[in-house]
């Protein structure tokens, strides 16, 4: 086993096991769920491979496995079942167990702060290419959830964002390099900004965003359905 697979078999084991608790009942989701990990899985995929196409980041051989699909490690596959699937999980514990009422009168707020955010990234920082399709996507994504989209769980979302950038962090910070003597995921100096949350490029918050906000709503559109 590589250190990344180790991380992904370690972040999933604990949501997979109490994906059966009764009050969260997580595998009544399953169905939606894995449309919306689907689409999102294309998408990132995509551009994953894209990016180490072209050399917006790279993946360290001492960590991964040397089969490639796409040009991508099998461990970065499974990157995008296993994290959307530990995030969401924490969408659906706090929508079993806590209110989003303070939450819900802030949507506007997180949504408008955002929004201006990727804006003015994407205006200052438009020669980066990690940081330019990373924002413009995000920023998509919440244009739609502000101005066409009506929904009612906006609120359990930024609750669920906020709350899982904890072990998002701890994952990528072994991703980026905080505890090896390299980093697994390299990122390429001339297609970030630069600022960093310990060994964490800034622009990760925006795509956890993203990862989490996609998928939540495909399954969210399904389970009216």
């Amino acid at each position: 086993m590589t250190l990344y697979a180790w991380l992904m078999l370690g972040s999933l084991l604990g949501p997979l096991a109490l994906s059966f608790d009764k009050k969260v009942a997580f595998y009544k989701w399953w169905p939606a769920l894995f449309v919306g990990i689907a689409v999102n899985m294309v998408l990132f995929i995509l551009w994953d491979s894209w990016f180490t196409i072209n050399n917006v980041w790279a993946f360290n051989e001492d960590y991964v496995w040397p089969v490639r699909w796409l040009h991508l490690p099998l461990e970065e596959w499974s990157f995008f079942i296993v994290v959307p699937y530990a995030s969401i999980f924490i969408y659906a514990c706090l929508k079993s167990y806590f209110s989003d009422k303070w939450w819900q009168k802030k949507v506007s707020y997180f949504n408008d702060f955002f929004i201006v955010l990727c804006l003015l990234g994407i205006i200052f920082f438009s020669d980066k290419t990690y940081t330019l399709v990373n924002l413009s996507i995000a920023l998509i994504l919440l244009l739609l959830h502000q101005f066409w989209f009506k929904t009612s769980y906006m609120g359990y979302f930024w609750f669920a964002y906020f709350v899982h950038l904890i072990p998002f962090f701890i994952v990528n910070g072994v991703l980026t390099g905080a505890v090896t003597p390299k980093p697994v995921v390299w990122y390429n100096p001339e297609e970030i900004i630069g600022l960093r949350i310990v060994s964490i490029p800034i622009e990760d918050t925006i795509y956890a965003l993203t990862c989490l906000l996609l998928p939540i709503s495909i399954l969210e559109y399904l389970k009216t359905k």
